[in-house]
């Protein structure tokens, strides 16, 4: 009867000094068992659940529990036909941690793909942390919990991970932000799929909460264009400082090469800045003479009008010229008839009356005998 009573365990309890482990199966060397009359302590933050015969029988929170029949009517299915007075109780105890586990890192194994207003369609990288609690024991060990004796936090965030990034790809996406103001939101972000997380974990019996993102970062390239964009509008737009801008951009790459070929390439980025400059200021130049238009003066009125207009659109006047010699017709700017040889004036003097074209010595107009001031 001595030996028999080794056997039997008369305090159940779990002394949990880890910081990883949500399930804790408490241990049945060989040859024993939990007895009637047996103690059971559950601390703060655990939660101990009987399990007989596959099937949860009972759950305890933190307390002293002292494991009679009379008290907990769920131990006569239990327990065995008792030995010399001692009846031994057919069970499995496991403690479950529900303490919060804080500081679960997640990232974005592949890029997130989203369309942004900015820069179309990009890939967006992310990581950060969140945490985990067991908020529902019962349910947990029937949704997840299976019979190893041990389950760490990183059993349970491996598997769930991948639907905390869904649900962050579907709140990217229907925030419709750019990403230049993601940065500036990781906070509501971060609120929004704890939110849409309660539909996920509440039936697994967990709670996922402090849900941060640190960083959501854009492809490499698409940074350096951004870089890019951001010192040009710092210098200004003049074609100068953007020449001399990516003169020294060639400079300072041309020096961290120790090679023999650094003046080359020195030569080949000058060469390659100016150009651009040139070329960027070209076109602008030619732009500039596109918009700008030739007038002349109307040779009637005075009024200022296209320069290939054969009428006045104020006046009416024909703008054909001749010479007030032989009548010849003439160009603007002439300086002499190539007809008769008359002598013209470059400011083409006319008549204020009738506007006919006169040489720059007549002091009478040969139409209308207006004189001349």
């Amino acid at each position: 009867m001595g030996l028999f009573k080794k056997q039997l365990l008369s305090v159940i309890e779990w002394k949990d000094i880890s910081n990883d482990i949500l399930v804790y199966k408490f241990p049945m060397p060989a040859g024993q068992e939990i007895m009637n009359s047996s103690t059971l302590i559950v601390r703060e933050s655990q939660t101990a659940v009987f399990v007989h015969k596959g099937e949860i029988a009972d759950v305890f929170g933190p307390g002293t529990y002292k494991l009679a029949t009379e008290n907990i009517p769920f131990l006569t299915k239990m327990l065995s036909l008792s030995t010399a007075g001692e009846s031994r109780i057919k069970a499995e105890v496991y403690f479950v941690n529900t303490k919060r586990f804080m500081g679960i890192k997640w990232g974005t194994k592949n890029p997130i793909m989203m369309r942004d207003v900015d820069f179309g369609n990009i890939r967006l990288r992310g990581f950060g942390t969140f945490a985990i609690k067991v908020n529902d024991p019962t349910a947990f060990m029937r949704e997840c919990f299976g019979t190893t004796p041990i389950y760490r936090v990183a059993d349970i965030a491996s598997q769930y991970k991948s639907t905390l990034i869904q649900l962050l790809t579907d709140v990217i996406a229907e925030s419709k932000l750019s990403a230049l103001d993601l940065a500036a939101n990781y906070n509501e972000l971060g609120k929004k799929v704890e939110n849409a997380a309660k539909a996920e974990f509440e039936p697994l019996g967990l709670k996922v909460s402090n849900f941060v993102i640190e960083n959501l970062s854009l492809p490499e390239d698409v940074e350096r264009m951004l870089d890019e964009r951001t010192k040009m509008s710092v210098i200004g737009d003049q074609m100068g400082t953007y020449t001399q801008y990516k003169a020294a951009n060639a400079m300072e790459e041309s020096a961290k090469n120790p090679s023999g070929g650094g003046l080359a390439g020195l030569g080949v980025g000058l060469g390659a800045g100016v150009h651009m400059g040139d070329m960027f200021s070209e076109a602008v130049t030619g732009a500039k003479n596109k918009r700008r238009q030739v007038t002349i003066q109307c040779i009637k009125c005075g009024a200022c009008i296209p320069g290939k207009s054969k009428f006045c659109p104020e006046c009416g006047a024909t703008q054909a010229l001749s010479c007030p010699k032989c009548g010849e017709p003439i160009s603007r700017g002439s300086k002499f008839c190539v007809n008769c040889g008359e002598q013209l004036t470059i400011s083409e003097k006319v008549c204020p009356k009738c506007g006919k074209p006169l040489s720059a010595s007549a002091k009478f107009c040969s139409d209308c005998g207006t004189k001349i001031k």
